[in-house]
């Protein structure tokens, strides 16, 4: 096949990237705004690559989007370009809405025309795979898990904006008949990451000495999955997921964000122990941020059952070998290193507080 990835240079989508040029024989056309967070560095040897195509395209230019789907002649589209971060949301909902939901709109605009150009079996097989969050369906107490069919109730302009995208996804397929498949994930983390999220900020302030900030009591819990096992489930999702159904990929893998930062700092304090003492002791309890969901959960059942999909990775060994990657990356998230903080002027400090 050949498959537009967009967003491929991000976090999720350079994961996706890379298992299809090292596992598969299909061809991706990866296209990618480039924004703050997105990094080539992320792709090593994919730009030689024979089988890898890359198109600095915002997916908000009808023109261009339409011109990539012209050039590239897509078999299918795995649609990851999105802003992310929640508290960057808070600061500046403006471009989520931009990229999130009008982006999408444009993207869905473009596939709608191209597929309709396609005849016989190439339209049949075609297929328009949007990838979305659990934060869509709201927050969980302390029971009970998100499905399918939990109703959509998001709290923060990122998870509205996403919450947006998702029902035009299926507004597409219904009035269009667009063929559609789409999938919410939990949390992700692993190597690649963008530093402002917490898992990789917490590596990087840790390993440097640096206090700790844990917002509100860091009881916090969120349902963890290690990228590398969604990347694979997304691929599952895009070639074998049934036309007009979502799957929510999730790592069964509850922890608290304290439980996180503590396991961070143990880990670092074996690996790379500082001359002060234990990392423990630079954890300070900051306020929360505005609207902090409690909890996030995911039934990963209907992905396991129709697809065969498991994640992998326990929470303990796929931190285990993020923290390794960091360790053997410092420059990664420096402002002079690979992880794109220079672009954005993003130097650690705390995004989001109103």
């Amino acid at each position: 096949m050949r498959i537009l990835v967009t967003g491929g240079a991000g976090f999720i989508g350079s994961a996706v990237v890379r298992q299809y040029l090292e596992e598969t024989p299909h061809t991706v056309i990866n296209m990618d705004k480039l924004t703050y967070a997105a990094n080539l560095a992320a792709l090593p040897g994919a730009a030689d690559h024979d089988r890898y195509h890359f198109e600095k395209v915002d997916i908000c230019d009808a023109r261009e989007v339409a011109r990539v789907f012209a050039q590239h002649q897509p078999d299918a589209v795995m649609h990851l370009a999105a802003e992310s971060h929640v508290d960057r949301s808070i600061d500046g909902p403006g471009a989520f809405i931009q990229t999130n939901v009008v982006g999408s709109q444009v993207l869905l605009s473009a596939a709608l025309a191209y597929w309709k150009t396609l005849h016989g079996e190439a339209q049949a097989a075609f297929r328009f795979h949007h990838v979305s969050t659990d934060e869509v369906f709201g927050s969980l107490g302390a029971e009970g898990l998100f499905t399918e069919t939990t109703s959509y109730d998001p709290r923060s302009p990122y998870s509205a904006s996403k919450a947006a995208s998702d029902h035009l996804v299926r507004a597409w397929a219904e009035t269009y008949g667009l063929p559609v498949v789409l999938s919410n994930c939990s949390n992700n983390y692993g190597p690649y990451q963008f530093p402002e999220k917490l898992i990789p900020l917490m590596i990087l302030k840790a390993q440097a000495g640096e206090f700790l900030p844990v917002y509100g009591k860091g009881d916090n819990v969120r349902d963890w999955l290690y990228v590398e096992d969604h990347a694979r489930g997304l691929r599952l999702v895009l070639e074998r997921g049934r036309l007009g159904e979502s799957y929510n990929i999730g790592g069964r893998n509850e922890r608290t964000n304290l439980d996180i930062v503590h396991l961070i700092c143990d880990m670092l304090d074996d690996r790379a122990p500082l001359n002060k003492g234990a990392r423990r002791s630079l954890i300070q309890f900051v306020t929360d941020r505005p609207g902090h969901d409690f909890r996030y959960a995911i039934d990963a059942s209907k992905i396991e059952r129709e697809l065969g999909w498991a994640a992998k990775d326990t929470f303990d060994s796929g931190l285990a070998k993020t923290v390794q990657w960091y360790l053997d990356r410092p420059d990664w998230g420096q402002p002079d290193g690979s992880g794109g903080s220079d672009a954005s002027g993003y130097r650690g400090e705390r995004l989001g507080v109103l």
